[in-house]
């Protein structure tokens, strides 16, 4: 994943196993902190993350036309930023993806799974809230 610094601009690679570290700009030093907000992923982003992660992994299967993903949107987006550094939140369109969707039995959106060392640890269907969500990860993380 590409990070802009928020100092200096430089664009930083960041590997998939540390996107929930901080580390430093390669130009300027300067922090660049946890990933805090939802990653869209695509088939080879989710692959890389979930496959690599060090920390519990909130996946949301959503679509732009669905109410309730809309409605748990800036939940996810809390929960993110939340547990930044602690978990790291994914967001699948499933319109855009239909095989990854699909590979997860997703049948209804919003739907959630939590990953831990690239298994599903838990998955449910239906709009939730930011507490929940962090638990699920809480969980997973223990």
């Amino acid at each position: 994943m590409i990070r802009a610094c928020a100092s200096c601009g430089t664009k930083n690679r960041v590997p998939p196993d540390h996107l929930a570290d901080v580390g430093k700009c390669g130009r300027c030093k300067a922090a660049l902190p946890a990933m805090s907000e939802p990653i869209a992923a695509d088939p080879q982003i989710f692959a890389e993350i979930t496959g690599s992660a060090k920390v519990p992994v909130l996946v949301d299967f959503w679509a732009e036309w669905c109410g309730p993903c809309r409605m748990a949107a800036p939940e996810v987006a809390k929960t993110a930023q939340a547990m930044s550094g602690r978990a790291l939140v994914l967001k699948v369109d499933t319109d855009a993806h239909p095989a990854l969707a699909q590979q997860f039995n997703v049948s209804g959106i919003p739907n959630f799974v939590v990953m831990r060392d690239g298994k599903v640890v838990f998955q449910q269907a239906g709009m939730v809230r930011q507490p929940q969500m962090e638990k699920w990860l809480r969980e997973a993380g223990s």
